[in-house]
């Protein structure tokens, strides 16, 4: 298996498993990626979901043998390859669930897009981040779309334009890397938040917020508030939002 799927206390733990080929993307553990997310998804057990990586490197991106493969394939077959990767990207970024990536080491091009677009980052300190694909001709056209609304197009221009490597404490100051932890405590820091996030926070909401964020970054001033007004009544109405104004309300601690 290239990718590892685990379930534990509401956790999914989805492992990239290629460390030979430092992690790196082809269209197998792309589908594999895509189901196992897939599956957390549709887990009424999970609650947070924890991508994640074997070896040193999270992940290299493409690998070589890969990318010769593209340069003799059709428009209409790299078209069919590079929807694999939109919609797994769009899969991850539309998750209903939270999406924490746990980055021990150098996430690159492809590797660092699915770390990307994922909800929160937490680093090593030596991790190394980098979407270098215009420095072998290439154009990092899917992630650009989710760059731009986590970083803003002017720090995503600098790191698109350059294809330069940044160290963790740069990626944080940007935006792109939410927490640094030390690689030893990575690990057990990104399970405590997890764990925190699953005891006190309403998996709808959070699914309803998520889309909210979603939506209405791209709507006019008056239809996103209208979109907003309609997602409030929306929450409303749910069970979680009940039970949680009569917990708050009969001064009872409420755990999700």
């Amino acid at each position: 298996m290239l990718v590892n799927y685990q379930v534990q206390n509401r956790i999914a733990e989805i492992t990239l498993n290629r460390v030979d080929k430092r992690n790196a993307l082809n269209s197998e553990i792309v589908k594999e990626l895509s189901n196992a997310f897939n599956n957390a998804e549709h887990d009424e057990n999970v609650k947070v979901i924890i991508l994640k990586a074997n070896g040193d490197v999270f992940s290299a991106g493409a690998d070589l043998d890969y990318l010769k493969k593209l340069q003799s394939n059709s428009f209409e077959e790299n078209l069919a390859d590079s929807n694999l990767l939109r919609k797994l990207f769009e899969q991850i970024y539309s998750q209903p669930k939270i999406v924490i990536a746990q980055v021990q080491g150098h996430a690159i091009a492809g590797g660092c897009g699915i770390a990307s677009v994922c909800d929160f980052i937490f680093s090593t300190p030596n991790a190394k981040f980098g979407y270098t694909e215009v420095k072998i001709g290439f154009i990092p056209a899917i992630v650009a779309i989710f760059l731009i609304r986590r970083i803003g197009e002017g720090k995503a221009k600098e790191l698109l334009f350059s294809g330069d490597l940044i160290d963790a404490n740069y990626a944080k100051e940007i935006g792109l890397v939410n927490y640094i932890s030390a690689e030893d405590k990575i690990e057990e820091e990104v399970l405590a938040y997890a764990g925190k996030l699953c005891k006190t926070t309403s998996a709808q909401s959070i699914a309803l917020t998520k889309q909210l964020l979603n939506n209405v970054q791209d709507l006019p001033l008056t239809e996103a508030l209208e979109f907003a007004a309609e997602m409030n009544a929306h929450a409303r109405s749910t069970n979680d939002c009940k039970n949680g104004i009569n917990a708050f309300l009969n001064k009872k601690k409420i755990e999700w």
